[in-house]
């Protein structure tokens, strides 16, 4: 239908000009063939070459996300693999403490009478002088777990004093001696004080930690033990004086003098311990 408008047009245009040129001036045109040259499509051609593949094209959008699919089944258990290289040995563990001793025999049958009493006597006396050692060798044990920050051991009749060479705050060497059977020293007496005083000095020590404070009611001196001052104390002149508000604690210096000192500084200190009778 299009190839059949655009001849009709053709056609028309033709006529036009035809009778424009008739008419134009008056004058008579020879007549004049009007040509019109029809265009007939030709037989179709035979299919060509396959082109080459044309460059791709841009990607689409991208499509809506799918659903969720189901969960799968749990797959089964896997068989157990196999056991691992065995590890390093450790390292070899401290020794430990001397076990206590054990119930006494039973007595032996008696002996040949002699004349053995100055012998006997002998053996006696050593016999305590083992027993005092054992003690004393059981007691360092115990109470020294770490010999190098000791610088001694002092005893009295009654007590065993230990200074120990390692600062703590007052709440921490209390705890280091009460978990060795002890206490802070007490000095609860002019001997004991001039025993502990006389140790600080050949330790070559200017002040030390002692048993003595007034956490419990302030201005009211105690001992760790929570037994009173009642009847001996040696404060420096002009102590206690609670300097700051803050000084609840006490010290002892070489003189065998105390002071009244805050808790939270660390210091060196003595522990006390009863003597285990022989």
């Amino acid at each position: 239908m299009k190839g059949q408008r655009h001849i009709q047009s053709l056609l028309l245009m033709c006529v036009a000009t035809f009778l424009s040129l008739h008419t134009s001036e008056g004058q008579q045109l020879t007549e004049e063939t009007c040509t019109v040259q029809l265009l007939v499509p030709g037989l179709k051609g035979e299919p060509g070459e396959k082109g080459p593949k044309g460059a791709p094209g841009r990607p689409g959008r991208v499509g809506p996300v799918g659903e969720i699919g189901q969960p799968g089944l749990k797959g089964q258990k896997g068989i157990m693999g196999h056991y691992g290289k065995v590890g390093p040995s450790g390292m070899k563990g401290t020794k430990g403490d001397m076990g206590d001793p054990g119930p006494r025999g039973p007595d032996g049958e008696p002996g040949i009478p002699c004349e053995c009493s100055p012998i006997r006597k002998m053996i006696g006396e050593m016999d305590i002088i083992v027993a005092q050692l054992f003690s004393e060798l059981k007691f360092i044990k115990k109470a020294l777990p770490s010999p190098a920050a000791v610088a001694g051991i002092k005893e009295t009749d009654s007590k065993v004093y230990l200074l120990v060479k390692e600062e703590k705050r007052y709440s921490d060497a209390e705890r280091y001696c009460q978990t060795r059977g002890g206490h802070l020293a007490m000095p609860k007496d002019e001997g004991a004080n001039t025993a502990l005083a006389g140790y600080i000095t050949q330790a070559g020590l200017n002040r030390v930690y002692i048993g003595i404070h007034d956490l419990d009611m302030e201005g009211v001196f105690t001992y760790v033990d929570s037994s009173p001052m009642s009847t001996f104390s040696k404060w420096r002149k002009g102590e206690p004086n609670n300097a700051y508000d803050d000084e609840d604690c006490a010290e002892m210096v070489a003189s065998g003098e105390w002071t009244d000192v805050a808790c939270h500084p660390t210091m060196y200190f003595v522990c006390e311990f009863d003597k285990d009778p022989v």
